[in-house]
């Protein structure tokens, strides 16, 4: 009896919380290579990887500017596969998976620190609707803008391209960001409740006045992106401030990407290509549940080995015009091409 009344206590404090077991810390860390950070003389760059299977070229380009320091891979679930990966291609003093998987855990001051010693960050794949409602306006957010400041290389591949604009498109609507939100599902409701958009995440001079976008050609985005250009550039200044200067567009295909310098020279690598939209001279009629009319945008089609200049917004690619007409896109190219 008396064993039983032990066992019944046991169970009353455990229900009452008071034998519970400590809480571990909402993140997870998983390092590879030395235990101590070194001091790296770090150089600034970008990398804006358009999401499939990792580009060696792309990791290089960070890992060359780490300075053979501590490489940081952020996420907000998953798990910590690149640290194999990268151990393998970069000659790096360690290499660490952070998962970043709420508001609480961006708040940790190991977190913090943690990015705060990064040689060079990567932000992974995944929805970028967790990094908006986990890492926004957090202590995370802080720290990254920090760190590019400090000229710390930055990269990002699919949902991670997607948040390095100034502009971003968060996956926030009524269905979570998939492959089913192409072109065509924009254009034939561009205020639908799964358009959702943000600004001023991620501080990158160079791409201020920017929205990025991934998988491109692959899963139809081009009309997407166009209608996130429409949106932005409305003549009312809904979204932004009427006297802003133009917003412009940049979609990377899978498999490719571009390695941005921070004087705007961009130079495209992989197996597909990068879009460059200007929407500079367009205008038309943007209404709620309405098919759109709007255009033209200058789009610059960009192949890998060739160069794109930010601040002129000119490079060696190839240039068309597409409008949008009653939610269809006319192309200038032969055969009505958009891609």
């Amino acid at each position: 009896m008396k064993h039983l009344r032990i066992m019944g206590l046991g169970i009353l404090l455990a229900a009452s919380g008071l034998l519970a077991k400590p809480q571990s810390p909402a993140y997870r860390y998983i390092r590879a290579g030395e235990r101590a950070d070194i001091k790296a003389e770090s150089r600034p760059g970008f990398a804006l990887m358009g999401g499939g299977t990792d580009l060696d070229e792309a990791f290089k380009f960070l890992c060359d500017r780490a300075g053979g320091g501590d490489f940081l891979v952020l996420r907000a679930t998953g798990d910590d596969e690149y640290n194999f990966y990268l151990r393998g291609l970069c000659r790096l003093n360690s290499v660490a998976t952070l998962i970043i998987p709420d508001r609480d855990a961006a708040a940790n001051s190991f977190v913090v620190d943690a990015i705060k010693r990064a040689s060079a960050i990567f932000i992974a794949g995944g929805d970028q609707a967790n990094y908006i409602n986990f890492w926004m306006n957090t202590p995370v957010q802080t720290a990254l803008n920090d760190a590019i400041r400090r000229g710390v290389p930055i990269g990002g591949t699919s949902a991670g391209l997607a948040v390095m604009g100034e502009f971003i498109y968060t996956a926030q609507g009524d269905k979570p960001d998939d492959p089913n939100l192409d072109g065509k599902t924009a254009l034939a409701d561009p205020y639908s409740a799964r358009i959702t958009l943000t600004s001023g995440f991620l501080n990158i001079p160079i791409l201020k006045n920017v929205i990025t976008d991934t998988h491109f050609a692959r899963r139809d985005r081009m009309g997407r992106l166009l209608v996130f250009l429409a949106r932005l550039n409305e003549p009312d200044g809904k979204l932004v401030e009427p006297d802003a200067p133009k917003i412009r567009g940049i979609g990377v295909q899978e498999r490719a990407a571009i390695l941005l310098e921070p004087d705007g020279k961009a130079h495209v690598v992989g197996y597909g290509a990068a879009y460059f939209i200007d929407a500079d001279r367009g205008s038309g009629a943007m209404q709620t549940h309405k098919l759109p009319t709007f255009g033209p945008f200058t789009v610059q089609k960009v192949l890998p080995g060739s160069d794109f200049y930010i601040r002129s917004w000119a490079g060696d690619g190839i240039t068309y015009k597409l409008s949008v007409e009653n939610g269809k896109i006319r192309s200038s190219q032969t055969a009505n091409e958009i891609y």
